[in-house]
């Protein structure tokens, strides 16, 4: 529910006739978000000890926020996908993106992060800049892919659009938008090799499930919707996988409980003599553990592809979905691995092609395969993507926030405002090194606006 406007920790950390000097808003609408928001909350609140953090959280957002965290809404509400599951939905995101709107008006924190989900934030985020306050998207819509005419509105919306994909920063810069290639945190957070054994022993592996080498880790996504859709196929590629492979085995991880009773339920239903073993927000250890994967597009994909793990990508949407996106799709790839890489390094499934029989022959490829190139392929990418992501988003939020603070100093106090920033700090690209000075900039221009206010 919307936040009490009596919690005098929030209300009090600037004059609400001015930006919030120590607020900061964030929304994340999905799992991988989630993770982006944690580290960003961390690097945030190293330059800024007073920071308080508003929003739509996930739960590794709100444990990085402690008690400095104000949730707003539950972010299982927002992650939602395909046109039908949305349509369904849509009372709820709408009441949810209005009530957000409004609160954050009035409370006006420093800086709006909307953590991809483009369709829900880059709303947001326009009707908040034009409020006044500054705007960050964190994760790139995929417009390079489909529907290239929404940079305009990202443009329009956003101060700054922060990119995990290298590639990303051309394409922006066509159009003069601001966009900054932060890479991404699995790829700091990830060893160039991890282990498989640790991770069998970490999940309580018997002796005899150590030393195999037929262990598929089964990640039918985050979302209900994805979960439904592909844990029946993968279930019964297993079961077509053990009649093979007798000695094979199966893992998976889910999210929340209730979402690994979903797996379970539907698993039961398809394949109900093949054993699967469902972690609880364990999917590093099951993939890390397994010998191959069949896994949802998304970010689990980066996520694999940093931990060398080969694998099956699929992908099923309702039927209106799929059709909408076929007259709009600009690329022939969609998992992260490929787009990355430039070509089709892993198989990837889709619609009608994502069924039990393609399933298990790509499986079947990866068993009987020399995966020696792919593993190559995937260390150069991890080294591609190896920087401090954390940070340098951190310091790029710093950059938007310190960037609005010049400008308004100059419509008001143009000659004290060039005076006290140098004349290069808000030109210069954003690093972890001028984060710090940019923050102290930041709040001493806020101050200063704020006592004039009053």
């Amino acid at each position: 529910m919307p936040i009490d406007m009596e919690n005098k920790s929030v209300a009090d950390s600037g004059s609400m006739k001015g930006a919030n000097c120590h607020l900061y808003a964030m929304v994340a609408c999905e799992s991988s978000g989630d993770a982006l928001g944690e580290g960003l909350i961390k690097a945030i609140r190293s330059l800024d000890p007073d920071a308080i953090f508003i929003g739509v959280f996930g739960p590794k957002m709100r444990q990085a926020a402690g008690n400095s965290g104000r949730q707003l809404f539950d972010m299982e509400d927002l992650a939602v996908m395909g046109i039908g599951e949305v349509i369904k939905s849509l009372p709820k995101i709408l009441y949810i993106r209005r009530n957000l709107i409004k609160t954050l008006k009035e409370l006006h924190p420093v800086v709006y992060v909307g953590i991809d989900a483009p369709d829900f934030n880059l709303h947001v985020e326009l009707k908040l800049k034009n409020a006044g306050i500054s705007t960050v998207h964190y994760v790139s819509p995929s417009i390079w892919a489909w529907r290239p005419s929404r940079i305009h509105k990202i443009k329009a919306a956003t101060d700054m659009v922060l990119s995990i994909l290298p590639f990303e920063k051309d394409f922006y810069a066509k159009y003069d938008a601001p966009c900054t290639y932060v890479g991404h945190r699995l790829a700091r957070e990830i060893p160039m090799n991890v282990p498989m054994n640790a991770a069998r022993l970490a999940l309580n592996f018997s002796d005899e499930a150590m030393k195999s080498n037929q262990v598929v880790g089964i990640l039918p996504g985050s979302r209900k919707a994805e979960i439904t859709f592909l844990t029946p196929e993968f279930a019964e590629a297993a079961y077509g996988l053990q009649k093979r492979y007798p000695v094979m085995r199966f893992i998976s991880a889910a999210t929340t409980r209730e979402k690994a009773e979903l797996i379970s339920r539907l698993w039961q239903k398809h394949a109900p003599n093949i054993p699967l073993t469902i972690w609880v927000g364990r999917s590093k250890e099951v993939m890390s553990a397994s010998n191959a994967l069949m896994i949802a597009s998304g970010t689990a994909t980066l996520e694999a592809m940093l931990l060398n793990k080969s694998m099956v990508v699929c992908y099923i949407v309702s039927n209106i979905t799929a059709m909408i996106g076929r007259k709009m799709l600009k690329v022939d790839m969609f998992s992260l691995p490929n787009l990355l890489s430039g070509g089709k390094i892993v198989p990837e499934l889709i619609q009608d092609d994502c069924n039990p029989t393609n399933i298990i022959r790509e499986i079947n490829k990866i068993f009987i395969s020399d995966n020696r190139k792919l593993f190559m392929e995937f260390n150069r990418l991890h080294k591609l993507l190896n920087l401090d992501s954390d940070r340098l988003a951190a310091a790029a939020v710093f950059k938007v926030i310190a960037d609005r603070e010049k400008r308004m100093m100059n419509e008001n106090t143009p000659d004290s405002a060039t005076e006290s920033h140098g004349g290069n700090m808000s030109n210069g690209e954003a690093s972890p090194e001028n984060a710090e000075s940019l923050r102290k900039v930041t709040e001493q221009k806020v101050s200063t606006l704020n006592q004039d206010a009053g």
